[in-house]
């Protein structure tokens, strides 16, 4: 299915290492360092986050209006409906989805660097709360394969998604904040285990 997203992120310690070693293998960069400001629609009831249903508008080299059903674990990785389009107007979109009588839920924010390596999407995430590497293919196996050639600890992979692991950590460390902004963790040290992770490229 094209609307499908197969998908699994680890928490990495260092970046840099993971972007020689894709440069190495020949990976191909697809998109450099872009801030992305996402955000997140529901009812003024909750209707979408009951149902696990996500509605996103993003702002990065373009405006993107996603739908996300919800989704199932497989071998690790995560499987949900997916349905992008560009938008031609940001600004223009979230006034769209206002009249429609969806609220901003919350905001989130992270770098991503994009490449392609065979037929796997590989996403560089600078986080708030830490640095990932995420891998979106066809199938669980093809993930796999590449998560192995770049030596990352399968067993240390998450299906969740960042705004999951946001919610397990404000749950442990009571943060008053909804949104997951980079101003909002400028004093705040987090550490994978607070997230319920741990390092994926930890030897």
């Amino acid at each position: 299915m094209k609307d499908q997203e197969i998908e699994v992120k680890f928490y990495v310690n260092d970046l840099q290492a993971i972007r020689n070693q894709l440069e190495q293998i020949g990976a191909q960069l697809t998109q450099p360092r872009t801030l992305e400001i996402n955000l997140r629609y529901d009812t003024s009831d909750g209707e979408l986050a009951r149902s696990f249903r996500v509605l996103r508008l993003r702002q990065d080299t373009a405006a993107r209006l996603t739908y996300k059903g919800p989704g199932r674990a497989q071998d690790g990785a995560r499987i949900r409906q997916e349905i992008e389009m560009e938008v031609e107007s940001f600004d223009q979109a979230k006034a769209f989805l206002a009249a429609l009588g969806y609220q901003v839920s919350m905001v989130y924010e992270k770098y991503r660097t994009k490449y392609e390596f065979e037929c796997v999407h590989l996403d560089l995430d600078e986080m708030p709360y830490g640095n990932f590497i995420e891998l979106e293919g066809e199938d669980v196996p093809a993930l796999h394969t590449l998560s192995d050639r770049l030596g990352l600890d399968w067993d240390a992979s998450s299906p969740e998604s960042y705004v999951m692991l946001f919610e397990t950590l404000r749950a442990k460390m009571n943060l008053p904040f909804r949104d997951l902004s980079f101003s909002n963790f400028t004093n705040l040290r987090v550490l994978p285990a607070d997230l319920g992770l741990k390092n994926a490229d930890q030897a």
